[in-house]
């Protein structure tokens, strides 16, 4: 079974190299078909020439607002714009598009944390210390992938109408300074800002409770745009995603009692507020 899933991770893997393959060469195609070399490109649209020769050779993910400026700019007629959907897919490790997908028409997210910070949370500096220090190693180029998704995913908190976020986070998390003290410091006064927004809510589990609803592990619960109602799990790499009203009507139930146990959101702001004054 491992081996057959290491399998399918690597063919998903290969897809999507090829994908930004297909896409970088399409791009280099309607820039010369337009008489641009790539400083002129990347002046008109913000980027240097190294990044414009990164996205034409599959090195870097373009973002969606490049990729809608360049396809205007370059009178692509639609041709970019088109794979744009699969190139956002291609910037997610295989075990979390899925996931990915089903989070960006959610209109209700609900996220038990325990290791780290939450994806959805976490400043670009702390993102960047996670991805650097998964096991095996990431390449540079993998890290920064992964760091422009994770920050892409926060278009979350802009969607109109605004989606309902929770999350329950271990007190375990806020006392590990993952990147060092600076990086520490601006996640922690991040939650703050971020926990101010009136369609967020944050939850701290602190770590004297003597009865704890989650010690089967994290998990996030979504509800999308058509009512479906899902979970999804994910441990070293292996993820599911629930669909089964069973399981789902299940860590729903471990949910609340969660937040029942927890402190509640105004407490757990004004403990983060305390360890950044103590830290």
């Amino acid at each position: 079974m491992e081996e057959q899933r290491q399998q399918v991770d690597g063919q998903e893997q290969e897809a999507s190299a090829g994908i930004l393959h297909v896409f970088g060469r399409q791009l280099k195609l309607c820039r010369e078909r337009a008489g641009l070399d790539r400083a002129t490109l990347g002046s008109r649209v913000g980027y240097s020439a190294s990044t414009i020769a990164s996205f034409e050779q599959g090195r870097r993910i373009p973002p969606p607002k490049f990729i809608d400026s360049a396809d205007e700019l370059l009178d692509a007629g639609g041709l970019l714009k088109a794979g744009k959907e699969e190139v956002a897919r291609a910037q997610y490790p295989a075990f979390f598009r899925d996931a990915a997908r089903l989070e960006a028409q959610a209109v209700e997210l609900h996220v038990y944390a325990t290791r780290a910070v939450p994806g959805l949370l976490q400043t670009e500096e702390y993102a960047r210390a996670v991805c650097a220090m998964w096991r095996p190693l990431l390449d540079v180029e993998v890290i920064e992938q992964r760091v422009t998704a994770r920050m892409a995913r926060k278009d979350i908190f802009a969607r109109r109408p605004a989606p309902h976020l929770t999350f329950v986070i271990e007190e375990a998390v806020l006392h590990r300074p993952l990147g060092g003290e600076a990086v520490w410091r601006g996640q922690m006064e991040h939650l703050l800002l971020v926990g101010e927004e009136r369609n967020v809510e944050i939850q701290v589990m602190p770590l004297s409770r003597k009865e704890h609803a989650g010690l089967a592990g994290p998990f996030t619960l979504m509800e999308t745009r058509d009512e479906r109602r899902i979970a999804y799990t994910e441990v070293q790499g292996d993820s599911h995603v629930h669909t089964e009203r069973e399981k789902v009507r299940g860590l729903e139930a471990v949910y609340g009692s969660l937040r029942a146990q927890a402190l509640t959101p105004a407490e757990s702001l004004s403990l983060i507020e305390k360890l950044l004054g103590e830290g």
